[in-house]
């Protein structure tokens, strides 16, 4: 299949059983340019029977795969590693075409996705046992660790590259077989990769990707042959996905919502935290689940940091994500859009101040674009539903407080624990915030504390559902089942030969 995008919407296809084929769906999607309104593609809103075409597949390979040494499994992955680099610019391209960030945003998210490769590159060590001899005299005990079977992902729309990567490379290094589905926003990233995959020489149905909606996550969900669903979305479907594969007996790992918090103390670098904060909260339009949403200053830092990110938010170019000197692109669709600007003006009404107010962009070239500017309401209350709610865009909210003890409370209440983060010079203040902020994911002096590959990405209450989470070793105790020998042999005569 060629991989170039045209003004020509391509029909995006299925693949599985090492071949790609047309979906037996009747109804489509439409994927847009978020920066030109143009449709570069449709994804069919495949069927169940898709979904068992493409698992039967998974499930046919599995027996020989299982068998191939974990040293020879990786091999597809180092093959992997080297046509993602030798491709990342054209990847990133496909990103930035379907998904809106800037170029630059989409290069260090692929970067991202191939650290998972080379983590997984290392099974062979991390997926061994242990064993004990003479747990009782004569008598050895071994724990070993065996694939689960086949197993699938379902991912979101703002990390098109990298979150499909916190599972393939791991899953199938691990001895499993793969069906992923990627977010019917952005096909056609995916859709490169599983070309480039295609490259290695894997054995056909180990890597099966179904393109669809709603219907195939239900069937993944609930087909009997996938022994476990790993999710990365919103928090009301996290919750949804997370409870109907557990009644059908699945192992989950489900990354939900988050509306994250950042302290500023009055003694922190302003020039530091105004810099990374704004890369935080603007970055990728905000459209990501470690995105700082709530800045809460404590003292003068009230008035200082308020006025720093201010500059900072009204200093960001916005426009096309392949164009020259862009530092924001657009947010996914028409409908992101007027949702955040309603939210703006649930904040406004409530009583905040859009001290830097995004909404209305139109730039010259690009009016169909759902584009945004940067936008800082200051004083959001604490009664109003903004508090609390994921916006998932460019918009970042100011709250006071009294000492950081006031404001890890109000990290405590919030339903979600993706990220928190702390800016300060103060090693007692830094170890406080550590040891009694609730998420999953903490920083200090660090804007998006996102784990590097060989680390867990965490997330604590409404913004994880599961035990074990994406990379490193969760990923493998995630995708491998524990299996205890005890072993006794009866003494006998050693033959002589």
């Amino acid at each position: 299949m060629s991989s170039s995008v045209t003004s020509q919407a391509m029909e995006i296809q299925n693949y599985f059983g090492g071949a790609w084929h047309k979906s037996a769906a009747t109804e489509f999607l439409d994927v847009t340019n978020p920066a030109t309104g143009e449709r570069i593609a449709r994804t069919p809103l495949s069927t169940t029977a898709d979904v068992g075409a493409a698992v039967q597949a998974a499930a046919g390979a599995l027996p020989a795969w299982r068998r191939t040494p974990p040293g020879e499994r990786i091999q597809y992955l180092f093959k992997l590693k080297f046509l993602l680099e030798d491709h990342i610019d054209e990847i990133a391209r496909l990103i930035t075409l379907e998904n809106g960030k800037t170029f630059g945003e989409a290069k260090a998210e692929i970067r991202r996705g191939i650290e998972n490769v080379e983590v997984a590159c290392g099974i062979p060590m991390m997926m061994q046992g242990y064993n004990l001899e003479d747990i009782t005299p004569g008598v050895d005990e071994t724990l070993i660790r065996q694939p689960l079977g086949v197993v699938a992902a379902i991912t979101p729309f703002n990390f098109p590259a990298m979150i499909p990567f916190w599972f393939l490379p791991y899953a199938i290094a691990c001895g499993n077989t793969l069906v992923l589905k990627p977010s019917e926003r952005v096909p056609l990233t995916m859709r490169r990769a599983i070309e480039l995959i295609e490259k290695t020489g894997i054995p056909k149905g180990v890597v099966n990707l179904i393109n669809g909606g709603r219907e195939v996550v239900e069937a993944l969900c609930d087909h009997p042959a996938i022994r476990a669903v790993s999710f990365v979305g919103s928090t009301p479907v996290a919750k949804h996905v997370y409870q109907r594969s557990a009644a059908s007996g699945k192992r989950m790992q489900c990354q939900g919502g988050a509306k994250n918090h950042v302290i500023v103390l009055p003694d922190a670098d302003m020039d530091l935290a105004r810099q990374i904060i704004s890369d935080s909260a603007f970055g990728c339009a905000g459209q990501r689940c470690l995105a700082v949403s709530v800045a809460v200053t404590i003292g003068e830092a009230q008035k200082t940091f308020r006025d720093a990110i201010a500059e900072a938010a009204s200093s960001i170019k916005v426009g096309s994500g392949l164009d020259a000197g862009v530092q924001m692109g657009p947010v996914i669709t028409r409908a992101s859009k007027q949702r955040i600007e309603s939210l703006i003006a649930t904040g406004v009404s409530d009583g905040a101040k859009p001290i830097v107010d995004g909404r209305n962009l139109k730039i010259a070239g690009y009016e169909n674009g759902n584009f945004l500017n940067p936008t800082i309401l200051d004083g959001v209350p604490a009664a109003s539903s903004l508090a609390n709610t994921e916006i998932f865009g460019p918009v970042l909210s100011l709250i006071h407080a009294s000492n950081i003890d006031e404001a890890i409370e109000f990290i405590r209440k919030s339903p979600y624990g993706n990220q928190a983060s702390l800016f300060t010079t103060s090693g007692a203040a830094a170890r406080k915030f550590r040891y009694e902020a609730p998420a999953g994911n903490i920083g200090i002096n660090i804007g998006v504390a996102a784990p590097m590959a060989y680390f867990p990405f965490s997330g604590w209450k409404e913004s994880f559902f599961g035990i074990l989470h994406a990379q490193g070793k969760d990923a493998v105790e995630f995708y491998t089942e524990s299996k205890i020998v005890i072993e006794r042999w009866s003494k006998q005569e050693t033959r002589k030969f």
